[in-house]
């Protein structure tokens, strides 16, 4: 049996390829790490982090207005980008550190550079260094991807919105999925006047149609030009203002970043506008092209993910994948509990398949999204389910005169009185389906949340408190 350099080999300093990194060389492991770009990845790079962080940055506008209706003299004034971005900045410096000190506090040994399988049990780096290790672990993540239209550089992609120098006064975002509609009400929050288009009937596809309907209809109002059942179909920079030095300019990500006064684009309706800049917010690809998958015997599907097992081996039993390289549940907690399952199953000899039903999640839009469990939609076509749905103007918003709409839904199998799902539209939702998530998973019958005693006065009394169905099927 040949020598190893290494018990552990894992290519990708993720979340998810972080935590099983730590937690293997924790067994005693002999671990290696490389990332080619910067330590922590999408989600605390140019995803999750910094985004909540524009999230909160973009929320003050509104709440300036509503202070106004409680009777304080208060204005939001202008939003300075470049003071946020700089501290933006500082922060994922920050956290890239802590990132690093936790891998080299735990013994992992880190190489910042491309690396690729090159056999069931070699890792090749970039300067053509070869690894022997026993385990190989592809946590390489995910990235943006460009539509296949014309001009389609010159808009950004979601991992070029943190880095824009200076912030447009108008933007086209493309897409309606989550992070699409994310930035959309981060960036109208900012002060940028938004245009959206998604070439769907409506934005959030597959989430729960009553809270979705909710969200679409509070993006209009706070001022956001949302367009469903469109798409651009061409884009190409504005003349006059090209020649005057507003040119598209390369970006990190492969394409162009629009610059002030640059794109013109061309709706399915024939219609032509001018935008500031534009943002792609139009899917997501695995990260599995060229780092050697295929000449090692690992299979991909069609849309590049790797293909495994329940525990996350490949078809190469030295071959491990988690996270979003594997398009499963492409979330970072997920990603996470993928990483600790493969060192129990790899390094602890107790094999631990990731549990990935009833995944609590939010959208953060404003207001929140945040579902657990089965759509009504879904559910009604699995079993006879009852609906216990309320929407209204909460206290907060309402005695402010300020316009705002939630909706508290459970979704009730009529069987086994088990909640199904739980859809919230609200301020706050992440933190509330958080707790809702863990009943959701428990088990819990829609009599056990009756049971529970509500707190008064407050948004989430209302999942207590509904006695009558809205609907049943």
């Amino acid at each position: 049996m040949m020598p190893r350099d290494v018990d552990l080999f894992v290519i990708g300093g993720g979340s998810g390829g972080v935590r099983a990194a730590r937690t293997a060389a924790a067994t005693g492991a002999r671990v290696a790490l490389a990332e080619s770009r910067r330590m922590g990845g999408t989600c605390v790079i140019r995803g999750c982090v910094p985004k909540k962080l524009m999230v909160f940055a973009s929320e003050f506008r509104e709440q300036a207005a509503l202070a106004r209706g409680y009777g304080w003299n208060a204005e939001a004034g202008a939003f300075e980008w470049q003071t946020f971005r700089a501290k933006l900045d500082a922060e994922l410096d920050r956290l890239e550190d802590v990132y690093r000190k936790l891998l080299t506090s735990s013994g992992v040994t880190m190489h910042d550079t491309r690396a690729q399988v090159s056999g069931p049990n070699t890792v090749e780096l970039g300067d053509g260094t070869r690894v022997a290790a026993r385990h190989i672990l592809v946590a390489t993540g995910g990235h943006p991807v460009r539509p296949d239209v014309p001009g389609a550089a010159l808009g950004m992609v979601s991992d070029d919105v943190f880095k824009m120098e200076t912030l447009p006064g108008s933007m086209l975002v493309v897409g309606g999925g989550y992070i699409a509609c994310e930035f959309a009400c981060i960036l109208n929050g900012m002060g940028v006047e938004v245009t959206q288009f998604y070439r769907g009937p409506q934005i959030l596809r597959g989430f729960d149609d009553e809270a979705r309907d909710i969200v679409a209809s509070r993006m209009r109002g706070q001022g956001i030009d949302l367009q469903v059942n469109t798409n651009v179909v061409d884009l190409r920079p504005a003349g006059a203002d090209t020649a005057e030095g507003g040119a598209s300019r390369p970006n990190e990500s492969g394409g162009s970043a629009s610059a002030t006064g640059s794109v013109v684009a061309t709706d399915t309706n024939g219609v032509e506008r001018r935008f500031e800049s534009l943002l792609f917010a139009t899917g997501r690809a695995p990260n599995s092209k060229d780092i050697g998958l295929e000449m090692a015997g690992v299979a991909v599907n069609q849309r590049g993910a790797i293909e495994v097992d329940a525990y996350s081996q490949t078809a190469v039993p030295s071959i491990h994948a988690i996270g979003d390289v594997t398009d499963r549940v492409n979330l970072t907690p997920v990603a996470i509990r993928e990483g600790q399952a493969f060192t129990e199953t790899v390094f602890k000899g107790n094999p631990t398949a990731p549990d990935h039903d009833l995944v609590a999640s939010t959208v953060f839009t404003q207001p929140e999204l945040g579902t657990v469990g089965l759509t009504e939609e879904a559910a009604r076509e699995q079993e006879e389910i009852e609906v216990y749905s309320t929407s209204f103007n909460p206290m907060r918003t309402a005695f402010g005169d300020r316009p705002n709409q939630v909706l508290m839904k459970l979704v009730v199998s009529r069987a086994s009185r088990k909640v199904l799902g739980c859809h919230i539209v609200s301020d706050g939702a992440g933190e509330l389906i958080q707790m809702v998530g863990i009943a959701v998973k428990a088990g819990l019958t829609k009599e056990d949340f009756d049971r529970t005693v509500a707190v008064h006065p407050t948004v989430s009394e209302e999942l207590v408190t509904m006695q009558t169905p809205t609907r049943a099927t």
